[in-house]
């Protein structure tokens, strides 16, 4: 291994290996501000443009061609929502006690599995599997298991800005009382 590194293929190597770390820290980073409830802090890591859709799951046979997950921009999703409206919903997280938020929830987000790869110039592909843990309350509880694929693009700064997420849930029925979690 140490007499690949200076080949090609091991400058490769370590260029994949940086970009999934640097990922990874950023993933870490968002997680902290989603359970530390600093959600106008989170927002600053979505571009103005982003895309955060989460499509319905749909049990299949197995021998069926229809697709598992809804289509985006044609059929029904749980959510499918620009920086406007997720401001929205931070706005309204902001105004003090709703029924959604109230009492205030507590959650832990976990990643695994992270894949980075690089697409164009300035942009990365990220794939991941995530747990949500919620509790609100005494013994309201929430666990929200699923797929991530994220598209993240350099900022002038250098910095990465989520530009696309889509949450797949596996769970095509959610026994949660509301979908107010961000992901």
């Amino acid at each position: 291994m140490v007499g690949m590194m200076n080949t090609p293929e091991g400058n490769e190597l370590v260029r994949r290996l940086l970009r999934r770390y640097e990922v990874e820290q950023f993933y870490n980073a968002e997680a902290d501000l989603l359970d530390s409830r600093r959600f106008d802090a989170w927002l600053d890591l979505l571009a103005d443009d982003i895309r955060y859709c989460m499509p319905l799951a749909s049990n299949q046979e197995a021998d069926t061609r229809t697709a598992e997950f809804s289509a985006e921009g044609k059929d029904l999703n749980r959510f499918d929502e620009g920086k406007f409206e997720l401001e929205q919903r931070v706005k309204q997280i902001h105004t003090g006690p709703h029924g959604a938020k109230e009492p205030v929830s507590r959650t832990t987000h976990m990643i695994s599995n992270l894949n980075v790869d690089a697409g164009d110039v300035g942009i990365l592909h990220a794939t991941c599997r995530f747990l949500v843990y919620r509790n609100r309350g005494e013994v309201e509880t929430d666990f929200y298991v699923g797929k991530r694929r994220d598209q993240l693009r350099r900022d002038t700064d250098g910095s990465l800005k989520i530009t696309r997420r889509e949450i797949l849930l596996d769970q095509p029925v959610l026994p949660a009382k509301n979908l107010t979690t961000f992901f």
